[in-house]
């Protein structure tokens, strides 16, 4: 296995949601975890994340939103991602989520929500415990 490609992250903040903090700690975590990062910065749109997410050959998005858009932007995200036949890249999400959306997130695909609070190594290790490359290195 030491050619194992390592994971691939997007990490991304849809909407209007300017809060950029927890994103940026987030994938620089994943960076020193020792995942390859893609960092989109704000206001991007479920469109631009999913081509974004397919162009960049990514294993796992992970989208930061404190916006209350989530009801939104999270199952369109899961749309596009099926639409362009790349529903096998898993899509996890941190930010403020009132607890009667959680399970909705969830069963639109989101793999895991984590709140404020998460600490960055339980996070990376759900990362490295439940995803896994989608196609190994070449």
């Amino acid at each position: 296995m030491a050619n194992a490609r390592k994971l691939r992250i997007l990490v991304a903040k849809p909407g209007l949601d300017g809060h950029d903090r927890g994103a940026r700690v987030v994938a620089r975590a994943f960076r020193d975890a020792g995942f390859e990062v893609i960092y989109t910065g704000c206001h991007q749109t479920p469109e631009q994340i999913v081509s974004t997410a397919i162009q960049e050959d990514v294993d796992l998005i992970g989208l930061s939103i404190l916006s209350g858009a989530h009801r939104y932007s999270f199952p369109r995200i899961m749309e596009l991602l099926k639409e362009n036949n790349a529903q096998d890249i898993s899509v996890i999400g941190g930010g403020i989520f009132p607890l009667e959306d959680i399970p909705t997130l969830k069963a639109a695909g989101i793999k895991e929500l984590f709140e404020p609070g998460a600490k960055l190594s339980d996070i990376i290790d759900w990362v490295g415990t439940n995803i896994i490359p989608r196609r190994e290195a070449e």
